[in-house]
Order: structure tokens, then C-alpha cells, then sequence
């Protein structure tokens, strides 16, 4: 028995159809076809250069004329192809068509400033300035007369030392322009007629010591490196330190010495 072997074909892949294929398909066949014609027409009549100068010069014709163009057999067109050739737009324009467009003018509005404020004017007179003054001098006065106790009153040596209750503490001070703790007590008692020395340690020398049960407003207070005037109670009136002016304050030394002048 004898075996043939048969070869199997296949078919090759056929390109996609869509509506524009049909449009080529019938033109190029509409083409082929007056090609075909015209052909025929020359071998039978024998006019072959008359066939071929018709179509140069329709060319020629043809380059200003989009009307000499072959025309298309739409009859030989599928349905698809037909709607698709029936719902295209037509754009027409003509060759030396122009584009413009007009830009609106736009104007900017620049607001004005605002006018800036008047300044106001404050008129003080002289009086009024003077007023404020003394107000101010008797405000001074009052809390200088509240920081001082009533001791004071009466006693030569306080009253004195009560003029001078802000003056600054100056080292080696001896004057109102600045006092250090031994000039100042220096300075009182030479207002009253009465010489000490300069140092504080001068002066407790130049005194007499007394208890503290005896000691009375005016009478010093002494302890190392520093002497004061005592205000009676707990009070007493010095230059402190630098930084600090004359003020009425509390006795802060643990165990003063009390030295009567005179």
C-alpha cells in the first residue's frame, strides 16, 4: 500500500476591510476603467498621440479646476461606506483666505491713594505745662515725706539728712552731687556747725558709744566699714552701695553700735 503525503495549505492574511477601503477599491476601478476606454478607443481609430494629448491638457485644465478631477462610481460603494461619504463634512476654503482676529483693548484702572491723615495738633499752653510740673513736684514730694518717719519731726539732725534722700551713692562722694556712707553723715553734721572726720572709723572714734536702750534719733550707727544715721525704732538713713541712692530703711546690722556726737 502506497502512502502520499498531502501538504496542507494555508490561506495568507487578509488586510482589514473598513469603509475607506471600499472608497479606494471604486476609484481605483473607476480609474482602471476610463484607462481601459480610452485605450480601446485609440487602437480602433488609430489616433494613439490624439488619446494621449486629451488627458495632458485636461491635466492642465485639471491644476485650476478641482471640477476636472475623475469623478467616483458611488454606486459600486457598500452601505458602510456610503453613510460614512454621506455624514463627512465638506470644508471648503478658498485659496488666499486670510485668518485675523481682533484683540479687546484693555485699559487698567489704577485706583487713587487715599489721602494720609491729618496730624492732629495738641496746643498745651504754658500754664498747663506749668501745672503738670508742680503736680508732678508735689507727687516727688509726697512719696519722699511718706518714706520718711515721724521721728524726723523735731530733730535737727534728721530733718537735715531728710533733704537728701535720693542722692545717688557715689565711692569717695562727699557732696549732694553723690555721698558714700561716711561723707554723707560728714556732710549733715557740718550743716549743723559740727566737724568729723572722713572715715567711718574716725568718726566712731570721735564719738562716745551708748546702749541701744539709750540711743536717740541723730545718734550714728557703726559697724565695720559702714555708718549710719539712726531714725529711731527700727529706722535708719544712709548711702548704702553703689547702684543705691539715700533712703530711710531698716537697721540690717545684727549688732550695731550706737555713738552719741557731743
Amino acid at each position: 500500500m502506497t502512502a502520499s503525503a498531502v501538504r496542507a495549505r494555508h490561506r495568507s492574511a487578509r488586510r482589514p476591510v473598513t469603509p475607506l477601503t471600499d472608497l479606494a477599491t471604486a476609484a481605483t476601478g473607476t480609474l482602471a476603467l476610463a484607462g481601459r476606454r480610452t485605450a480601446v478607443v485609440a487602437a480602433t481609430t488609430g489616433l494613439m498621440v490624439s488619446a494621449v494629448a486629451v488627458p495632458a491638457a485636461n491635466a492642465a485644465t485639471a491644476s485650476g479646476d478641482q471640477a476636472a478631477l475623475p469623478s467616483v462610481d458611488t454606486a459600486a460603494l457598500t452601505a458602510s461606506a456610503k453613510t460614512v461619504l454621506e455624514t463627512a463634512p465638506v470644508v471648503t476654503a478658498p485659496a488666499d483666505a486670510a485668518w485675523s482676529f481682533e484683540t479687546p483693548a484693555v485699559t487698567a484702572v489704577v485706583p487713587e491713594p487715599e489721602p494720609e491723615p491729618e496730624p492732629v495738633r495738641t496746643t498745651t499752653s504754658r500754664s498747663a505745662q506749668r501745672a503738670a510740673t508742680a503736680e508732678t513736684a508735689t507727687a516727688t514730694a509726697e512719696v519722699a515725706a511718706a518714706a520718711v518717719p515721724q521721728s524726723v519731726a523735731g530733730n535737727a539732725v534728721l530733718e537735715v539728712a531728710a533733704r537728701y534722700v535720693g542722692v545717688p551713692y557715689v565711692s569717695g562722694g562727699t557732696t549732694p552731687a553723690g555721698f558714700d556712707c561716711s561723707g554723707f553723715v560728714s556732710y549733715v553734721y557740718a550743716q549743723l556747725g559740727i566737724s568729723l572726720p572722713r572715715t567711718s572709723s574716725a568718726i566712731k572714734a570721735a564719738g562716745t558709744v551708748v546702749s541701744a536702750a539709750e540711743a536717740q534719733p541723730g545718734d550714728l550707727i557703726w559697724s565695720p566699714g559702714h555708718i549710719s544715721i539712726y531714725a529711731g525704732g527700727d529706722q535708719q538713713i544712709d548711702s548704702p552701695r553703689p547702684g543705691k541712692t539715700i533712703q530711710f530703711r531698716s537697721i540690717w546690722q545684727s549688732n550695731p553700735t550706737f555713738i552719741r556726737i557731743g
